[in-house]
């Protein structure tokens, strides 16, 4: 039980953190353009989705 309760509590210290970051920052938290999935949900396509279409269709 004393792991269980020293994981949650660093877990949540971390997802805190990361909030606090987020807050500050005041930028969202926002994934890569094209990576396993290869599905792109950008509103403006990054330079490596363009590329990485510009050779899929050459």
């Amino acid at each position: 039980m004393t792991y269980f309760l020293v994981t949650f509590f660093f877990m949540l210290v971390v997802v805190g953190l990361m909030a606090i970051g987020v807050i500050f920052g005041r930028r969202a938290i926002k994934g890569s353009c094209g990576g396993v999935n290869s599905e792109c949900v950008c509103v403006e396509k990054c330079d490596k989705r363009k590329k990485l279409e510009a050779q899929g269709r050459a």
